[in-house]
């Protein structure tokens, strides 16, 4: 009897039972513990790669990212570490749409531990990497780089050394204005008062906010290209200073009425329009007169300038139109000039629609395809002739020197956009300032081109 009712082993029994049990929980919570620690440790390294490679933006990120995981200690491919940087776009995954749509950034860092006292309990981990069961731990990040969208109203799209420059100009005046270079900026004597200097690469000393590094800037309207007629010229193309043919001079009103047509060799387009092969030159002071200021009218001139020739060339309330030179290389010009000493106006506005009109808000337009060299070159003294243009001139493989003013024509809105390969201000040049946010060339039908300008990076995750 005494020895039954002896339990003084019992709890001794008992532990022996439950010690193995006690040790697995506590082995789990201390790994559960450990494993807490390291994930919040990887989500800092995952946090700070992600804003680097959304900081980097470019093809580089996957290196930018692995770089900074490595200094926190956690190297892709090495101990079963995996980092994996991917672009994620918006609006898709773990990335939000933003105002401009910028892409994400993110982040994966992946790592196994092996397991300890938890196998105790039952615990199996995740996975088993040469017989050794292991835990699967993970962290994520994504970030975005936000922007700021700002119109451009002097573009040089030239990828090849400092395609924007300035001369020596200090009393220039773009105020209003946003310039950009797709590859250096150099400005010398004047930073042109624009709101704005945008660089590629290295912008010195341009805009009175400069900024370098700012993504690339598409050609905004070589897309208008396939609306350029076919050329229906033929040889000879009448060149100055010989004699020009009758329906090359012109003076009192050129009238393009709705059934004077062209058609876009490329898009199939039907519009308003007169084609002239070789040389225009004004013998008098010329008003154009189109059907509307919407759709307005083309005018192709294939294979030649055309020459002011001392006399203001003017577009009449309520009309509108394109002058677009087109053709092939050689000793052809294919700019607007003046063999005058006197002086003249280039005084017409674009077509505003951009439904209908075939180059929507382009007041001058020399096709794209139309190869480098000096035919394409435009030099302009503000004199001859003097620009009163509202809407775009586009040059995209023209060399362009500046060194006078431009105003605004008559009728137009108040927008002026230049695009040219490379862009030299010399002496002393203004623009007209221009509505904020660039209102007037939306009034006027002219797309501006759009730059990206980098501000601070967030994590959205």
């Amino acid at each position: 009897m005494g020895l039954r009712a002896d339990q003084r082993g019992n709890i001794a029994v008992m532990m022996a039972f439950l010690l193995p049990v006690l040790v697995g929980f506590l082995g789990l919570g201390f790994e559960a513990t450990d494993w807490y620690l390291q994930t919040r440790y990887m989500q800092n390294a995952a946090d700070a790669a992600a804003i680097a490679a959304a900081t980097n933006g470019s093809s580089s990120y996957i290196a930018e990212a692995q770089a900074v995981t490595q200094q926190y200690g956690y190297t892709n491919g090495t101990n079963n570490v995996t980092v994996q940087p991917t672009v994620v776009a918006p609006n898709t995954g773990l990335c939000p749409s933003s105002l401009y749509n910028d892409n994400c950034y993110q982040v994966q860092i992946t790592s196994m531990v092996p397991l300890w006292l938890s196998q105790v309990v039952g615990y199996a981990g995740d996975t088993t990497v040469g017989g050794v069961k292991e835990k699967i731990l993970s962290s994520t990040a994504v970030a975005q780089q936000n922007t700021i969208k700002q119109v451009i109203c002097l573009l040089a799209l030239s990828p090849i050394g400092t395609a924007l420059r300035t001369n020596g100009a200090p009393n220039s005046n773009f105020t209003g204005c946003t310039v950009m270079s797709d590859a250096a900026a150099g400005c010398n004597g004047s930073n042109l008062q624009a709101n704005y200097g945008l660089a590629h690469t290295n912008n010195s000393g341009c805009g009175n906010k400069q900024k370098s590094n700012i993504r690339l800037v598409p050609d905004p309207y070589a897309y208008m290209a396939p609306n350029i007629p076919q050329n229906t010229c033929s040889l000879p193309y009448p060149q100055e200073p010989g004699l020009l043919p009758a329906s090359n001079q012109w003076k009192g009103t050129l009238n393009i009425h709705a059934s004077d047509t062209l058609t876009g060799a490329g898009s199939g387009t039907t519009y308003p329009g007169l084609m002239f092969c070789g040389d225009v030159q004004l013998t008098g002071d010329t008003v154009i007169d189109t059907p509307d200021n919407t759709t307005g009218a083309v005018i192709v001139i294939e294979n030649g300038q055309l020459d002011l020739n001392s006399y203001n060339l003017t577009t009449s309330n309520g009309s509108a139109v394109t002058i677009l030179f087109s053709g092939t290389s050689g000793s052809y010009s294919h700019i607007p000039s003046d063999s005058s000493s006197h002086g003249s106006t280039l005084n017409i506005q674009a077509p505003s629609s951009s439904s209908t009109a075939p180059f929507p808000g382009m007041a001058i337009y020399q096709d794209p395809n139309l190869p480098a060299g000096p035919g394409v070159d435009l030099t302009y003294n503000g004199n001859r002739p003097t620009w009163d243009i509202s809407g775009a001139v586009y040059l995209p493989n023209s060399n362009v020197r500046i060194s006078g003013d431009v105003a605004q024509s008559s009728n137009g809105a108040d927008c002026f956009v230049m695009v040219a390969s490379t862009i030299l201000i010399n002496g002393t040049s203004n623009i007209y300032t221009q509505s904020p946010a660039g209102a007037g060339c939306k009034q006027g039908g002219t797309q501006m081109p759009i730059a990206y300008i980098p501000t601070r990076v967030q994590l959205v995750y």
